[in-house]
């Protein structure tokens, strides 16, 4: 009895103690801040805005490439404002997966466009979103007389998608969705010269407009650029999807091969894929058998001065990390289905063997060889670990388009959950199947 007491005691003044230091309150009180923890808190509050602000707008001068050495400026507005050809309206802009920021457009211009009094097949009209900055991806850059003069690109136009809250294509920005209607192909194919580019790959420009031809919507090739491998052994392009860039706070390894972390990742595309002007140090890429495209324009190690990339990646990573997967919605999955769905997944299906909860990928080094996953070597043959990284499942219902996989091969989440059936021996039935598709909605 006197234990009890005494222990009691002792809980009792060491309740009050963590109260008085203020690390948890009895009464749902938020805990009291000390300096340090104010400034931690303004540090991050900054650092959120500033990457942001460089996801969404930075081009990284980029432009001097885009502009200055594609012109695709010119083929975005036309022989009629002093580019060439037909210029590129709204309405072929969207068809090819731009898409239009709604909180750019004036209260006056999105009343026009709800009573159909824009025409959407105007270059014209093209221009004057682009003076609006409301091509999400696209900064356009206009002399004093407001004339376009070059064109430059930022992480958004591939890593976000709208909500379509005011018509198909154009709604409030989704950051970090992959937007798997866009085709780069299409829109880069659009440029007047592409000779800089048939330069770096060593070939001729009608070879790289077949390559950018050979794409479609949502995918993109970043390792064309390192050893010029256009299509795989069977005839099929070389181009992975676009992946999501949100969910990745507490995942190792980015990219469908696992190039790197995020902050890896992010310096080489702002410079050999954006071609920004910055700095970029990767000693694996002079290795002139595997990259030779790589090593002969020497990507291994890229210098600018000034370096307008290498400033903007901390906050940038940190944006990055803080944007969350995406709730599914409501009713798009069957609750019951996906619970019985989540107990398969734990269990006879071992999918949480290597999606380990709640990133959904594995702590630590998570890559896996083709033959330990069931598919071909191609695309990993092409990153230097020769592996394929474990996804991370959060959010599969927005990129559904396209297929999954790094290269589409399955058309639904059926079809993945089918090969690891019969890859892994996991003799699950067809309505087990049909309740761990459930479960991956729901994630």
């Amino acid at each position: 009895m006197k234990a009890s007491v005494k222990w009691a005691g002792v809980a009792a003044s060491a309740a009050l103690a963590v109260t008085a230091y203020g690390v948890a309150m009895s009464d749902d009180r938020p805990p009291r801040l000390t300096a340090v923890d104010a400034q931690n808190v303004a540090h991050a509050q900054a650092a959120l805005a500033a990457g942001r602000q460089t996801f969404r707008y930075d081009t990284f001068g980029d432009e001097a490439f885009w502009g200055g050495m594609l012109r695709l400026h010119d083929a975005i507005k036309g022989s009629r404002f002093g580019g060439v050809g037909a210029g590129v309206s709204p309405a072929a802009a969207l068809a090819v997966g731009l898409k239009v920021d709604v909180d750019a457009l004036p209260a006056a211009l999105q009343q026009q466009l709800r009573h159909g009094k824009v025409n959407l097949g105007d270059p014209a009209v093209t221009l004057d979103l682009l003076r609006l900055d409301a091509v999400v991806g696209v900064t356009g850059f206009f002399d004093a007389k407001r004339n376009l003069t070059s064109i430059g690109i930022q992480c958004a136009l591939c890593h976000s998608r709208v909500d379509d809250s005011f018509a198909p294509g154009i709604g409030h920005r989704l950051d970090g969705w992959a937007n798997r209607d866009l085709d780069v192909g299409a829109i880069v194919g659009l440029s007047p010269d592409l000779g800089p580019v048939a330069a770096v790959l060593g070939v001729d420009e009608p070879t790289v407009r077949k390559v950018l031809a050979s794409w479609g919507p949502g995918r993109f090739d970043a390792e064309l650029f390192l050893d010029g491998q256009a299509f795989r052994p069977d005839g099929l392009t070389a181009s992975t999807l676009i992946p999501p860039a949100f969910g990745l706070a507490g995942v190792n390894l980015h990219t469908w091969t696992g190039w790197g972390s995020v902050t890896h990742w992010n310096a080489f595309v702002a410079n050999l894929e954006m071609h920004g002007k910055g700095t970029f140090y990767d000693p694996r890429l002079a290795d002139a058998a595997r990259f030779p495209v790589a090593a002969r324009n020497g990507f291994d190690n890229v210098r600018n001065e000034p370096d307008l990339v290498s400033p903007k990646l901390p906050d940038l990573h940190f944006y990055q990390l803080a944007i969350p997967a995406p709730q599914p919605p409501a009713g798009s999955f069957d609750a019951a289905a996906a619970a019985r769905g989540q107990v398969l997944f734990d269990g006879k299906a071992r999918c949480a063997t290597c999606h380990v909860p709640p990133t959904f990928t594995e702590p630590g080094w998570n890559m896996h060889t083709a033959q330990e996953i069931g598919v071909d070597d191609f695309q990993a043959n092409r990153a230097p670990d020769v592996r394929y990284r474990t996804s991370p499942l959060k959010g599969l219902w927005t990129h559904s388009k396209g297929g999954f996989y790094h290269d589409g091969r399955f058309a639904t989440l059926h079809d993945v959950v089918d090969h690891y059936n019969a890859h892994f021996a996991l003799a699950l039935t067809q309505n087990e199947e049909r309740d761990l598709v459930e479960y991956l909605k729901s994630l």
